[in-house]
């Protein structure tokens, strides 16, 4: 089990970099940049057992509270053509944001509970 989670934070390390890579086009590619920068540091963070559980609960938080602020007055869908594309773009951001906020979660949920019984 060990060695899927590490595995997994390599995976997810790997899929927020390719999310990074993929906002170069967007209004404000820079704060995405760092978004998914982040997220990708945390996983590799978790991959290698470096990863601290309390920075990780916070960074969860922040977020989740990121993508309730950001989430569309009217969500329209995520595919272009289907509404307004400011619903559907911060739609669309909102879900990254609550994306990463549950893969956190569950970095969290691993470190409190499956480490602490590695330990003792």
């Amino acid at each position: 089990m060990k060695l899927f989670f590490k595995g997994f934070g390599f995976v997810f390390a790997a899929l927020f970099i390719w999310a990074a890579i993929m906002q170069y086009n967007d209004p404000d590619p820079y704060v995405w940049y760092a978004i998914y920068g982040i997220a990708a540091i945390v996983s590799v963070a978790f991959a290698l057992n470096k990863l601290s559980f309390n920075l990780t609960v916070l960074l969860a938080f922040a977020y989740l509270l990121d993508g309730i602020v950001t989430w569309p007055a009217k969500f329209e869908g995520l595919e272009i053509g289907q509404g307004d594309i400011k619903n559907i773009e911060e739609g669309r951001e909102a879900l990254g944001l609550l994306f990463c906020a549950g893969i956190f979660c569950i970095y969290a949920l691993r470190l409190r509970y499956v480490k602490g019984v590695e330990r003792g």
